[in-house]
């Protein structure tokens, strides 16, 4: 049976997440409805990444086996056209290996957390940024965001919600920009616990506005203490970008 991979993009402010529910619209239950429509099969579309609720993505990968050998263009624009008018949008589909899997296959994920820091109400951005109206020192939040990269236990930094089996992770990138207003936060690893990113970048952001040192996010960290944790950013600002695989 022929498999599929999806490379897709959609905006996560109107959905409770990736995952399917029965009572309520997700992102993965647009897609299989899809998937559905297209082909008349009932099989379900497995991303690499759950995104919460109002998430967003740029780059999320999922695959899907479908009885027919369709062209990959025709997979694509079929689908799109069956996605509108959620605001969900397959940019490629590709065939690939039959032992491909979105999730397990997956060498390295990457994410953007996107600050707006200004005074003035979000207005163009609303949904899609977290406004902090605080200066924020975004070379003081790169400086702290070191001390988190690494194989570390992220217990402080995991929701109370993760089913994870283990708490240990090794994050490989965790770079602060500013480029102008907007102050970027890149997390890259093979992956990631429930609201890891989230609550990495809301603990940044009390380093940028000063009420943590670099050593007060080592402190947290060597914890392992939810409690211990700063604030989560909302889910506004977070996208995944990028999911990375070995070649062909």
């Amino acid at each position: 049976m022929p498999r599929y991979k999806l490379t897709i993009e959609y905006d996560g402010a109107p959905f409770a997440g990736w995952q399917i529910q029965a009572d309520r619209p997700t992102v993965q239950g647009v897609l299989t409805a899809a998937v559905e429509a297209l082909s008349g099969e009932k099989t379900l579309v497995q991303g690499a990444g759950r995104t919460d609720a109002g998430v967003h993505a740029r780059g999320q990968v999922a695959h899907v086996d479908l009885a027919k050998d369709w062209d990959t263009d025709t997979v694509r624009d079929a689908l799109n056209a069956h996605i509108r008018p959620h605001p969900i949008a397959i940019l490629a589909a590709e065939h690939v290996a039959e032992d491909f899997n979105a999730r397990m296959s997956a060498t390295k994920r990457h994410y953007l957390y996107r600050i707006i820091n200004r005074r003035a109400d979000l207005t163009l951005d609303a949904g899609h940024a977290w406004r902090v109206p605080r200066p924020l020192d975004a070379a003081a939040m790169h400086a702290a965001a070191q001390r988190l990269v690494g194989k570390h236990d992220f217990t402080t930094f995991r929701s109370t919600e993760c089913q994870a089996k283990s708490p240990v992770k090794t994050l490989q990138q965790l770079d602060v920009e500013r480029a102008g207003d907007d102050v970027i936060v890149l997390a890259s690893a093979r992956s990631f616990l429930h609201s890891q990113v989230r609550s990495m970048a809301g603990s940044l952001v009390m380093a940028g506005e000063g009420k943590w040192s670099a050593d007060d996010l080592s402190r947290v960290l060597a914890a392992a203490d939810r409690t211990a944790c700063g604030q989560v950013a909302p889910p506004d600002g977070l996208y995944l970008m990028k999911v990375d695989y070995e070649p062909k």
